[in-house]
């Protein structure tokens, strides 16, 4: 027993010797990788603090920071964090009109920053009894702003109130300018008003005027040439339709087969034919008519005289107010309910004769020949136009109401909107497809005014539903009576459409854009200088 317990035991410490020596290469092993990566982490971490330091220097020149200021009990540093408070307090003391305290604040403000000027003349760091004194009684500014609620929360509130108030003011002057703007728009200048009065006399006092117009044989037989370029003009405003006739004749290749079809009121009846009688325009034929000659146009077939004569359709329109709300300033313009307005639907019926006219408004001017237009073809349709839709605003649903069943029915809500002002129509296909009458169905379904509010383009729309043709846009480029258009498409537009308030005529017209209509003014004409049309 004894003899295996000796074999037995000397091989445990052969084992414990293997495993002391093991421990002890690895301990040593581990020693020389420690100490082998210090010995390179020495230089790396010496050349990290130089870089770090030298950023630091570099920070604290580009800021203008002294090492007094970074020192935890810098006079200098406290004092600059006063200033900047106190220049926060005295905006919102003198946005409260607390002026008294505002100059108080920028007293002590003046007085701080003195002692800084004259510490960094001398170039030595302020001392605390030299700043106590500001010190302290900025700090009593300070507090004195905080017991009168200068804080955060209260300027917040007040910029708030501040914030609305103007918003409230925004509105009322954009609606008063929006106001004066339309009735800027609406009225007559003095000028022209003067130059209808003495046309007027002067028709009506020179009888040779008046045998000029009967020596005129031929105009009766041109009037009803359909080999000619037919134009019909409705305005009541004599200088404008001067400039688009003579506009069209400067820029037609054959001015002499040009014909002017001139709808007028009883008004400016005897000033319109004056004019257009003591003034050639290229070999032009004018023909002037009164719309009040048309007999058939009345309240028993046309229903916008017949909606006219509606108690609430006039409180609308001219009181200003229906029911229990005021009518838009813009509503109440009072071409959008002038029968000259809206003879552009009667077209067949002023003109019984003709095949195909170029309808024009007389807030437009021509720099092109415009025959093309007569030899287009419509492909069946009534209307040749030019699209506006361009933009999502001119699509149908932006004219005409979606929530009545009726519209959001027959019409599709993106369908392309166009433009009045330059439009050509087959009086053949409008007489064939009855067009007046479609018009007027819809008027007679408007007279609660809730398919469309205003104006001739909605009804038209609906009217030329299906019939319109769609026109090269340089054919007519719209938008110079109230936007920014591109010079080019200027350039290359045959008719340019003064379409908004800001009529060439106007003191509220666009000046980058009146000298287009100026060159088609005679300025030297002496009643025009008689009348200071300028």
């Amino acid at each position: 027993m004894r003899r295996r317990g000796s074999d037995f035991r000397r091989p445990v410490r052969r084992r414990v010797s293997n495993v002391f020596w093991l421990s002890l290469c690895g301990f040593t092993i581990l020693l020389f990788i420690v100490l082998l990566s210090r010995e390179q982490q020495q230089p790396t971490s010496r050349s990290a603090l130089v870089k770090r330091s030298y950023r630091r220097d570099r920070v604290l020149e580009g800021l203008n920071i002294t090492e007094e200021m970074l020192s935890p009990n810098s006079v200098t540093r406290q004092l600059n964090d006063q200033i900047s408070l106190a220049k926060a307090f005295l905006a919102i003391a003198k946005e409260s009109n607390n002026l008294q305290f505002a100059w108080e604040l920028s007293a002590q403000i003046r007085n701080s920053q003195i002692l800084l000027s004259n510490a960094a003349l001398r170039r030595n760091p302020l001392t605390i009894s030299e700043s106590e004194s500001a010190i302290r009684d900025m700090a009593l500014l300070l507090f004195q702003a905080q017991q009168l609620h200068y804080d955060s929360a209260t300027m917040i509130m007040r910029l708030k109130a501040k914030i609305q108030g103007l918003e409230e003011q925004m509105n009322s002057v954009n609606e008063k300018s929006s106001k004066y703007g339309q009735i800027a728009a609406e009225e007559i200048p003095k000028s022209l008003y003067c130059l209808g009065i003495r046309l007027s006399t002067e028709w009506y006092k020179n009888s040779n005027l008046q045998r000029k117009l009967k020596e005129k044989g031929e105009t009766a037989i041109k009037l009803k040439d359909n080999n000619l370029c037919h134009f019909c003009v409705f305005s009541d405003n004599i200088l404008a339709t001067s400039v688009v006739v003579n506009s069209t004749a400067l820029s037609s290749q054959n001015p002499d087969k040009v014909v002017f079809h001139l709808v007028t009121d009883e008004v400016n009846y005897a000033a319109m034919k004056a004019w257009f009688t003591m003034n050639s325009f290229k070999g032009v034929t004018v023909d002037v008519q009164k719309i009040e000659d048309f007999t058939w146009l009345n309240a028993s077939y046309v229903p916008v005289l017949k909606q006219l004569q509606d108690s609430d359709t006039q409180n609308y329109y001219f009181s200003g107010s229906t029911g229990d709300s005021r009518t838009p300033i813009k509503f109440r313009n009072p071409k959008y309910l002038s029968m000259l307005n809206h003879l552009r639907f009667y077209i067949p019926e002023v003109f019984p004769e003709l095949k195909k006219v170029v309808f024009l408004d007389d807030d437009v001017i021509v720099q092109k020949d415009l025959s093309g237009l007569f030899s287009i073809d419509l492909n069946g349709n009534v209307n040749g136009a030019v699209e506006t839709c361009m933009e999502t605003f001119h699509r149908y649903h932006k004219y005409l109401n979606y929530s009545h069943p009726l519209i959001r029915e027959h019409f599709d809500p993106d369908a392309c909107g166009w433009a009045f002002g330059m439009n050509v129509f087959d009086l053949v296909e409008w007489r064939k497809r009855n067009v007046t009458g479609i018009y007027h169905y819809w008027q007679e379904k408007n007279v609660d005014r809730t398919l469309w509010k205003l104006g001739t383009l909605p009804p038209g729309l609906l009217t030329f539903y299906g019939l319109t043709e769609p026109l090269n846009p340089t054919w007519h480029v719209l938008g110079l009576g109230y936007t920014n258009v591109d010079p080019q498409v200027i350039e290359k537009g045959a008719v340019l459409h003064f379409n908004g308030n800001s009529k060439p005529w106007l003191k509220i017209g666009m000046e980058k854009y009146k000298h287009l209509w100026d060159k088609y003014v005679d300025y030297n004409h002496p009643l025009l200088q008689q009348c200071n049309v300028h």
